[in-house]
């Protein structure tokens, strides 16, 4: 079997320059060869014939200073290829990355209808209409009824606010003053675009959302066991699968899944002496995903992952405590996904079990300080 090295950051971005870039560089001023062609095409096409390909990372196969050209790269890539000292990276199969280009895409149209609401709320406070500090949610039943009636020409604060529905009822009069406000013509405009956007945004998400549930069916147990790990949810467990995939034999060990999506400490040890540990730059939508699914895990009452979060936010901050709970989630996941096995949660006071001795001595300590005499009396079983 034939046998090729690809040596670039991911299939995404290779060597070679499109067609015509001698033209566009005089129209951006830009180097000549700066413009690349993606690689992607390329690796499909040799995938499918049945080549064996290798994805490496350019910084373990740096060539000599001073001998940096693209014949010389391959030179090199060849001549490490025949002894065998290439290690290929993660590339996802197929059905993988359908998946894998879904999630970031409804990922980015959600980013999208955020900014389009914040921009509504902009708008709206612009007005002097302060609906956002009455209702929870502006684009909700009832704040999109009073948005059509307010683009409908309607300005009567009473009007308006007798839009409201469910508990928002409650809320009539603080309802009738936020409405009171200066909104014209100009406003109009810029509600009625932003709004239009908005919902064609939810219709594209729901769109992305069943071609999701298509392309995942198979791999919908997977899905299943993430969705029992505290703070994910069934879009996190999908955006999971579709960044490290449900074959974890890729991965020998869970430590070997964090460090390729640097999530792990640094190592930086010269001399007897540590110097900074911070993570690498890694694989970023993993990343953001796991961060978040941290942030919710931090939220929840009596679990290990909260009692993590906030025993390292005592020390080492809330950031920091979040990236580690994402790194242990990602851990989690490895083990769920390479044992075929629900989450078994340890509860919040797990690490009090762990060292019962050292909880016990602290809380003496602490009231001890405050000048109590402590006496310890075991209760009854």
């Amino acid at each position: 079997m034939t046998r090729l090295a690809w040596a670039c950051g991911e299939p995404g971005a290779g060597p070679t320059r499109t067609p015509g870039s001698e033209v566009r560089v005089g129209e951006t001023d830009r180097p000549r060869g700066r413009h690349r062609a993606p690689a992607r095409p390329y690796w499909y096409v040799l995938e499918e014939r049945g080549v064996e390909l290798l994805l490496v990372n350019a910084r373990h196969v740096k060539i000599l200073p001073g001998r940096k050209t693209d014949v010389g790269d391959a030179a090199w890539l060849c001549e490490l290829l025949e002894h065998g000292l290439l290690r290929g990276s993660f590339v996802p199969p197929p059905a993988i990355r359908e998946l894998r280009d879904l999630t970031r895409y409804r990922k980015r149209l959600i980013q999208a209808h955020t900014a389009e609401a914040q921009r509504i709320h902009k708008t709206l406070e612009d007005a002097s209409i302060r609906l956002g500090s009455v209702a929870s949610d502006v684009l909700g039943a009832s704040g999109r009824a009073m948005l059509r009636a307010l683009l409908a020409g309607e300005r009567d604060p009473r009007v308006l606010a007798e839009l409201a529905r469910g508990r928002l009822r409650s809320k009539l009069p603080e309802l009738r003053e936020a409405l009171a406000g200066r909104f014209d013509a100009h406003h109009a405009l810029l509600v009625r675009l932003a709004l239009d956007h908005v919902e064609q945004l939810e219709r594209s998400i729901t769109t992305l959302d069943q071609e999701v549930d298509r392309v995942i069916a198979p791999f919908a147990r997977a899905r299943d066991r993430l969705d029992t790990i505290t703070g994910v949810g069934k879009r996190a467990a999908e955006c999971i699968i579709a960044e490290i995939g449900i074959d974890m034999q890729v991965f020998p060990t869970a430590a070997h899944l964090a460090s390729w999506a640097a999530l792990c400490p640094g190592n930086n040890v010269t001399g007897g002496k540590r110097r900074s540990g911070k993570t690498r730059k890694g694989n970023v939508w993993l990343g953001e995903i796991l961060v978040e699914c941290a942030w919710a895990a931090a939220r929840s009452r009596d679990t290990y992952l909260a009692a993590q979060f906030w025993r390292l936010a005592r020390r080492i901050g809330k950031k920091k405590a979040a990236v580690a709970v994402g790194h242990s989630i990602l851990v989690i996941a490895w083990h769920l996904l390479d044992g075929d096995c629900d989450y078994a949660e340890l509860g919040g006071d797990f690490f009090v079990r762990r060292d019962a001795d050292r909880a016990r001595q602290r809380a003496i300590a602490q009231l001890q300080a405050l000048g109590y005499h402590v006496t310890l009396q075991p209760t009854a079983a």
